[in-house]
């Protein structure tokens, strides 16, 4: 008897056992993706809602030592005097949802406010919006403490 005679091992996979895994893997893509699309918006949100809640608190410390509200600056630029209080760099480099972050004395119907101003490029709409406010308000851009005070701004009423 030859030893030649055992059979041949097969190495390697078949093109269509290859093919049969690449599509569960893309039947799986589609099922977790959207799933992580939402995360990324509620963790957007949170964020956001996070930064301006801390720059509101360091806007009350402002205006209890200086006895005045935040000058009204330039949308992306730090008012003036408000350094010390807060990372100037985070104001600076713009909000979680895009848009820069602003400061408004008595303008837009309000005698002061924080928030959002979105420029030229990419911008929230209001349903999105309307999310946020649920986090920080009542839900509802026309009334309470965050509102839409413009076309392209959600500001955080410091003071009616």
């Amino acid at each position: 008897m030859s030893t030649n005679s055992m059979p041949a091992c097969r190495s390697g996979f078949t093109l269509i056992e290859i093919l049969v895994v690449v599509v569960i893997m893309g039947i799986l893509a589609m099922i977790v993706i959207p799933t992580f699309g939402d995360v990324t918006s509620d963790s957007l949100q949170s964020a956001f809602v996070t930064d301006i809640k801390t720059f509101a608190s360091a806007e009350a410390i402002y205006r209890c030592k200086t006895m005045s509200f935040l000058e009204d600056s330039s949308s992306g630029v730090c008012p003036a005097g408000f350094e010390p209080y807060i990372d100037e760099d985070k104001w600076e480099a713009g909000t979680p949802l895009g848009g820069v972050w602003d400061a408004e004395l008595n303008s837009f119907g309000i005698i002061s406010g924080l928030g959002v101003h979105f420029q030229a490029g990419p911008r929230k709409d209001d349903a999105f919006m309307i999310e946020v406010d649920a986090l920080l308000d009542d839900g509802d851009l026309a009334t309470g403490i965050f509102r839409k005070i413009a076309d392209d701004r959600y500001y955080l009423i410091v003071h009616n």
